[in-house]
């Protein structure tokens, strides 16, 4: 067969060549399939529509993971002797989980990723890091009475995670069932704050923390109602004397703070059985 050598191929033609070499000389990305692979897709319904998507918000995931950073850092704190330290980054935590869910429902960046990363959080921060800070402090010393205590902690806090997570839309949001793990973290962290200063090192103080640490694990798995604060609405207007009591709080726990944070969250953890037991009086009465 002849062939006409002044005849050319497509693929030899100028033109051809032209659109290739943006192709040839366009560089690959070898990170494109991890992203792919990696890549939070979250099927959400938009219009009435269930749509896919892709990515996570970034600024209320940003609170989250700095809380998760305190509670780590409390641990680590813990391990090194750094008692008070650690109590105070359960705080800290306390106030940056107290941020994320209220930004992203401010800024409309609610997602199904973001309220479970905020668990496992919580689970760091108020459950492991409380228990982990009063058995390096106090609890060991009770050998394994101690770490079964703070076991019951812990499992305390994981229970009412779980519980919480799926009664979300089905109770009063009025009130939490059970002691919140917040609260309970801060009880803890609190005791350890308050008295670490003191340096106390007796049997008997030993064994309170204990029980302090096992009675907040079961009142957090408890169906003993605590009110929640979610009805206040602080966009409204209040009186001046208002802003003059907040600022005066601030000046009383600024005296002392580890003491002040003891007796309001002591209170308030007394307050769910307290007003328990006033229902169940009122209830026998009226019979």
């Amino acid at each position: 067969m002849s062939h006409d050598p002044n005849e050319r191929t497509d693929a030899s033609r100028p033109e051809a060549q032209a659109e290739d070499a943006p192709n040839r000389c366009k560089p690959s990305d070898p990170f494109r399939d991890f992203r792919e692979d990696t890549e939070v897709v979250e099927e959400v319904v938009q219009d009435g529509k269930t749509v896919r998507r892709k990515g996570i918000y970034l600024l209320p995931n940003l609170f989250t993971t700095s809380a998760l950073f305190a509670g780590f850092f409390a641990v680590v704190s813990a391990l090194n002797n750094d008692f008070s330290t650690a109590a105070i980054a359960i705080f800290v935590s306390m106030v940056l989980d107290g941020f994320d869910g209220r930004v992203a429902r401010m800024t409309n960046t609610q997602s199904a990723f973001g309220a479970e990363y905020d668990s496992l959080s919580d689970m760091l921060s108020f459950g492991v890091a409380p228990a982990v800070v009063a058995f390096s402090w106090s609890l060991q010393s009770l050998g394994k009475f101690g770490w079964i205590c703070a076991f019951i902690f812990v499992a305390g806090a994981a229970l009412r995670l779980a519980r919480f997570n799926v009664q979300i839309g089905s109770v009063d949001k009025k009130w939490f069932i059970g002691l919140p793990s917040p609260s309970a973290a801060a009880m803890v962290a609190s005791c350890v704050w308050a008295f670490d200063s003191f340096e106390i090192d007796a049997f008997a103080f030993d064994l309170l923390m204990a029980l302090i640490v096992a009675v907040m694990g079961i009142l957090m798995v408890s169906n003993i109602r605590y009110y929640s604060f979610k009805e206040i609405d602080f966009r409204s207007p209040v009186p001046f004397v208002a802003l003059l009591a907040i600022v005066l709080a601030f000046v009383v726990i600024s005296l002392q703070p580890s003491v002040v944070l003891l007796i309001l969250f002591s209170g308030y953890a007394l307050s769910g059985p307290i007003m328990a037991l006033v229902r169940n009086v009122r209830r026998q009465e009226e019979r």
